[in-house]
């Protein structure tokens, strides 16, 4: 897609709030998209990635309270581990509570992380690493000026 060229001080005079929210409504719409493809949320996506990083260390509740800062209010993680018992694809041990992804769901893991990463590429099409690394750093010191948190996720 085609951008059209406006002067730096046009430029600098844009509201950022706009741009970042804009920005994170495109971004996050394409990749729920993807996910709908495969008929899950953002919320099972992270499920799905931190299972498979931490077998056998993940409760429901340990996972709940970690992917909260994440999920838009309300999000119901019981429905979502449910979802993914009930597809087959996360199997919870019955003494310990704690999630193992099975084949099915390393399977799927996989899939949405193939579909994860178009979304990426096509967002990041045109834009040199050093321009993106910047435009974090950006937002970053923005978040830090107003006395957010700056850690990476």
């Amino acid at each position: 897609m085609t951008m059209t060229d406006y002067p730096d001080d046009v430029i600098a005079a844009q509201p950022m709030g706009y741009w970042t929210d804009l920005a994170a409504r495109t971004i996050i719409g394409a990749l729920r998209g993807q996910l709908a493809v495969e008929q899950l949320t953002q919320p099972h996506w992270w499920t799905l990635n931190h299972v498979s990083g931490s077998p056998d260390t993940w409760t429901r509740t340990t996972l709940a309270e970690r992917l909260t800062e994440f999920a838009d209010a309300g999000t119901d993680f019981d429905a979502v581990f449910d979802d993914l018992v009930g597809r087959g694809w996360l199997r919870v041990d019955q003494d310990a509570g704690t999630m193992t992804l099975t084949d099915d769901g390393e399977a799927g893991r996989q899939r949405a992380h193939d579909r994860n990463a178009q979304a990426h590429r096509q967002m990041r099409e045109e834009v040199p690493t050093a321009d993106y690394v910047a435009t974090v750093n950006v937002l970053r010191r923005m978040v830090a000026n107003l006395d957010g948190r700056t850690d990476l996720p």
